[in-house]
């Protein structure tokens, strides 16, 4: 009681002059360390103080020191709750053009389209404070519940259900896992339903607050969430202040349903280091549960070693910010002027709304297939929600295009030997409706499929079934090859559900000849690879490998270990999945089966090996994120890409020196062949090693040869000349003089009929 009363006593100026009080009560909380700052690393970027503020910084929060433990919860609950920003109703925003240079950097560019109630509109107390909405829409970014920013150390909680659902699951957006009684369930849980529940957030130093997004409890058969809720702060995590609408507590206005997240801006921001949230009310029939997300932007602290060691920065001069349809094609136009001789800006087609999908090819002759140059794409936005793949690849476009310039030989290499093809958003659509819901408002599914509702990712035809039953029936008359399958007239016809970006992709993947591709998507750490399909009638998951799986568990590697997170054993779990025993790749199958994934029909219908690489846990990370981002993939983008140099590569011709189209190369031990390209050219992706090599093509005499791979970049060259078949010269002999090669048994069947007519 005597610390209480001194503190009261040298609190009590506070309340006359805040300003002044707070300043000192301020730079006490901001040098209290916890003690896991030594063991717990934070890759965190300040967007907020990268560059000048021009909004003033508002007065620290110092709140008269409470009467007791618990007296917040124990005030009377206001008539009127604060009405929050929800999901559901979208706000009618005029549009903007691109956002200037100058912009603040914890902008987000697309909460202009949150989709929320009017936020004007305050709780009826003729004493509330007004919301500053220039500082909140426009300053502070998420602190990265959700991205894990916020590690499990900084999340407590009154108490929890069980380990499963404990604070550090209390995240915007995570998913349960499929028995949602284990570790990974979907939310904090409270042990009790009363009103002295809380989940806090530690910061770790001074930051200003400005709201609070909630949402309930993923679940498949449990429907628990928050209806209301205050909100505390502290400099210390034990002296605590509700903060207040005039003279009363604020009650915000939780969730109507578990999984539309609901914004709510405090009326004035709050300086402090800890935030809690203490829910008030809760579905009737359920129990205290959410997930959440604190927007708020830390204050500078030069003075602390732990947070500088732990910036992220980045030197690349590049647009980070989130590019809508619009600014994304004049992005593009910006690059092909920048560098007119190797950028061509192209379309495959057009979204089910009309929308091209714009492709960029990188190469030093663009437009034109080079004999023995092989060909790479990257695809984006198969999943509109999964926008940080999209913004990674404008990223890279742009990245390409300036270190071309600057003449990096790395860079000048790859593009003067790869035709690089990169189509940044494959379902354009989609990503409008989760740009007009933003990055924090945007839900875990909002514009994942395409406008008439179909998912892209398995929307390809299931040629692995028609592979394995005919594998299954070797003495079927049905025919089956090891590859270059056909697809089923039924997936051609119109009537079939397939979407037409979903058509686009299959005649462009056709056109051209892709050797390797990846597909960028959202909401995971690790580099998943075929097959993605179970074999196994009734299985949901199931190790199922293809024929190259040797070769698919490299490129899935060099990927994941260039990535700054992906093998780093010390990073929390996404979601559910420990993906560190395989350091960060997975066999697809093994972790849900997909059926007619693009993965699959990539490898059983084209030359193209497709992996799919999952960037990040947050699938719509704020825009002040994206330098992180970028720093942790730029690398494994471009180690990918050089893969496309791994393996065997060369011509096949006739004795007259042309190109044999469609000849089939075939490796020993390998049940899986590629074809030639138009010009006789092919490219096949192998591991170092010796392999007996095969080129057989109609009318032609096979050849063999070994051909051995290094350890070394680049493929190695490995030629075949056939010569034709007899039967094949005589044909063209024939021919040449307008004759046709004689068939002898339908010679003698004339024969006999002539004679059988004769007789009679």
């Amino acid at each position: 009681m005597a610390r209480r009363g001194a503190a009261a006593l040298a609190l009590a100026p506070a309340l006359a002059l805040l300003a002044v009080a707070l300043a000192g009560v301020g730079a006490r909380g901001a040098v209290l360390e916890d003690p896991d700052y030594s063991v717990q690393e934070i890759w965190s970027r300040e967007p907020y103080h990268a560059r000048p503020n021009p909004e003033p910084e508002p007065e620290p929060f110092s709140p008269p020191l409470p009467a007791g433990d618990g007296e917040e919860e124990r005030q009377p609950r206001p008539s009127q709750h604060r009405p929050p920003k929800k999901a559901s109703k979208p706000k009618k925003v005029p549009k903007k053009k691109l956002a200037p240079e100058t912009s603040p950097p914890g902008k987000n560019s697309n909460r202009k389209g949150v989709r929320s109630k009017s936020s004007e509109k305050a709780a009826s107390d003729d004493h509330s404070i007004p919301v500053a909405r220039d500082d909140v829409r426009e300053g502070c970014p998420p602190l990265g519940l959700e991205t894990l920013k916020i590690t499990d150390f900084q999340l407590h909680a009154s108490t929890s259900k069980r380990y499963g659902l404990g604070a550090h699951r209390g995240r915007l957006n995570i998913q349960a896992g499929i028995n949602e009684n284990d570790f990974y369930d979907g939310a904090w849980c409270a042990g009790r339903n009363d009103l002295h529940q809380w989940i806090e957030v530690d910061a770790r130093r001074l930051t200003k607050f400005t709201g609070v997004i909630t949402q309930g409890r993923n679940s498949l058969w449990l429907s628990d969430w928050v209806t209301s809720y205050k909100v505390m702060v502290s400099n210390d995590s034990h002296t605590w202040a509700t903060v207040k609408n005039g003279s009363g507590d604020m009650i915000f206005e939780g969730n109507s349903e578990k999984e539309i997240p609901v914004l709510n801006e405090l009326p004035v921001p709050v300086v402090a280091r800890y935030i809690r949230i203490n829910p008030q009310s809760w579905f009737e029939n359920g129990s205290i549960c959410m997930r959440m997300e604190i927007l708020g932007c830390p204050l500078p602290d030069p003075n602390n070693y732990y947070h500088r060691r732990n910036e992220m920065t980045t030197t690349d001069d590049l647009d980070f910010k989130h590019h809508n349809y619009k600014e994304m094609r004049q992005l593009m136009k910006v690059v092909n002027e920048m560098c007119p001789n190797i950028t061509r800006i192209y379309n495959i087609g057009k979204s089910h709304q009309g929308l091209k999908l714009y492709a960029v090819e990188i190469s030093d002759h663009p437009g034109e297939h080079e004999v023995g140059e092989p060909e790479f794409h990257y695809i984006a936005g198969a999943h509109g929600n999964e926008v940080l793949g999209r913004e990674l690849l404008l990223l890279l476009v742009h990245f390409l295009c300036q270190e071309y310039l600057a003449r990096n030989p790395r860079i000048v290499f790859l593009v003067e030997e790869t035709r690089i093809h990169i189509l940044p958003s494959l379902n354009p659509d989609g990503y409008e409706k989760a740009y007009e819901g933003g990055s924090e408002l945007g839900g875990w599914s909002l514009g994942r499929w395409t406008h008439d509702g179909i998912d892209i990712n398995n929307n390809f035809p299931d040629l692995n079934t028609l592979l394995w039953e005919a594998e299954d029936r070797p003495n079927s008359p049905r025919k089956v090859p090891n590859h270059y399958i056909a697809i089923p007239e039924w997936f051609l016809s119109e009537n079939a559900t397939v979407a037409v970006e979903t058509r686009a992709v299959i005649a462009w993947m056709e056109k051209i000849p892709f050797v390797l591709g990846g597909n960028l998507q959202g909401g995971e750490l690790v580099v998943a690879y075929p097959y993605d399909m179970v074999r196994s009638l009734w299985k949901t998951q199931e190790h199922t490998p293809t024929p190259d799986d040797h070769v698919f568990r490299w490129l899935a590697y060099s990927y994941a270990s260039t990535h700054r997170l992906m093998t780093d054993a010390r990073r929390r779990v996404c979601h559910t999945e420990d993906f560190q025993k395989e350091d960060g790749t997975v066999n697809g199958a093994s972790w849900h089966t997909v059926a007619g994934s693009l993965n699959d029909f990539s490898y059983l219908h084209t030359n193209c090996f497709e992996l799919s690489i999952y960037v990040g846990c947050d699938k719509y990370p704020h825009e002040s994120q994206l330098p992180e981002e970028w720093e942790n993939n730029r690398e494994s983008l471009i180690v990918f890409m050089e893969q496309v140099h791994r393996g065997i590569k060369g011509l096949v011709r006739d004795l007259h020196g042309k190109g044999i189209p469609n000849a089939v190369i075939s490796v020993e031990g390998v049940n899986h062949d590629i074809r030639t390209a138009s010009d006789g050219d092919y490219w096949r992706l192998l591991n170092p090693g010796e392999y007996a090599v095969t080129a057989k093509a109609e009318g032609f005499t096979s050849a063999t040869k070994n051909c051995m791979v290094g350890y070394d970049m680049g493929a190695t060259r490995c030629d075949f000349t056939l010569s034709k078949t007899n039967l094949a010269r005589i044909r063209e002999i024939m021919e040449k003089f307008g004759k046709q090669p004689v068939s002898l048994p339908a010679r003698r069947l004339k024969l006999r009929g002539r004679k059988r007519r004769q007789r009679g």
